[in-house]
């Protein structure tokens, strides 16, 4: 069956963050309040870091920025280096973390990897950990670990997660032929995480934006037949501007992690409509280990 492996981890996500619940105060390393402190990773991992650093400050626990691995800024001075790799193994977070004496803290589903070698602390979610090569279920478990770190309650999440399972996915969801995604505020990492979840998943064609600017020029391609998914509050007169376009203007009431899966149950939809496995997408692996020739 195609897409078995990212169908169940998908499925598991409520059970699975509750785990991150529990397993949360025996955890150590995670920025403590008032640290200065850089959250990093590569690709979808990297999103998760960014909603995280903007709920971090947001609720005025620290300064905190987010960066791609390659983009870190190495001459500023950090409490703490908080890094997230699913595999453990990636290249450029393996480098950063042998190249840094700062005090860092690596998230995990494979302990003792190559990463974990170089950071003081390793946070393992092996049970959140994949078969398939695009993540679900552990960027969404490790943004709600982080964000449950921070004060924010996860039952809501985790009950609006279970909802999430149960939602239908319209047609016109699954047919349409171009999907721009939107956020505002830590909503922002998962607008851009959607976007990538489905260019992988199923080879669409997706922008993402913070919403605000989404009327500085991407409007212009929304047409009927195509999608405006917005994670969170919708801007005031936005909606209408959506509507006069003709494409579908696609929000929720749930907690906006817990819309994040619904996208994951739409890339699975688009996958198999399209012929393609989630599983296995092409030109992917579960982690980037470069070479001195690449």
């Amino acid at each position: 069956m195609a897409s078995e492996n990212t169908i169940a981890e998908i499925t598991s996500q409520p059970e699975v963050w509750q785990t991150a619940v529990d397993l949360l105060p025996s955890v150590e390393g995670l920025p403590l309040k008032g640290e200065r402190v850089a959250v990093i990773g590569c690709g979808t991992s990297w999103f998760m870091a960014q909603s995280y650093a903007f709920l971090r400050e947001e609720l005025g626990l620290g300064e905190t920025d987010a960066f791609t691995a390659t983009e870190f800024r190495s001459d500023r001075t950090y409490d703490r280096i908080l890094t997230i790799s699913r595999s453990g193994t990636t290249t450029e977070i393996v480098e950063l973390l042998s190249h840094t004496s700062m005090p860092s803290t690596l998230i995990t589903a494979v302990g003792q990897g190559p990463a974990a070698a170089h950071a003081d602390h390793e946070i393992v979610l092996s049970f959140a950990d994949e078969k398939s090569v695009v993540q679900t279920r552990f960027a969404s478990t490790a943004l709600l670990l982080l964000r449950t770190s921070l004060g924010v309650d996860a039952a809501g999440a985790i009950a609006d997660a279970e909802t999430a399972l149960e939602t239908e996915i319209p047609a016109s969801w699954v047919q349409a032929d171009q999907i721009s995604f939107l956020g505002t505020g830590w909503t922002v990492g998962l607008a851009h995480e959607a976007a990538l979840k489905l260019r992988e998943s199923s080879q669409s064609w997706t922008e993402s934006y913070p919403a605000m600017e989404y009327r500085h020029g991407p409007i212009a391609i929304a047409q009927p037949g195509r999608l405006t998914w917005c994670f969170g509050e919708v801007p005031e007169g936005m909606a209408e501007q959506v509507a006069a376009t003709g494409a579908e203007l696609v929000t929720s009431d749930l907690d906006p992690l817990a819309h994040l899966v619904i996208l994951h149950r739409l890339a699975v939809e688009r996958a198999t409509a399209r012929d393609l496995d989630a599983d296995t997408p092409r030109s992917l692996t579960r982690a980037v280990i470069l070479t001195e020739n690449d």
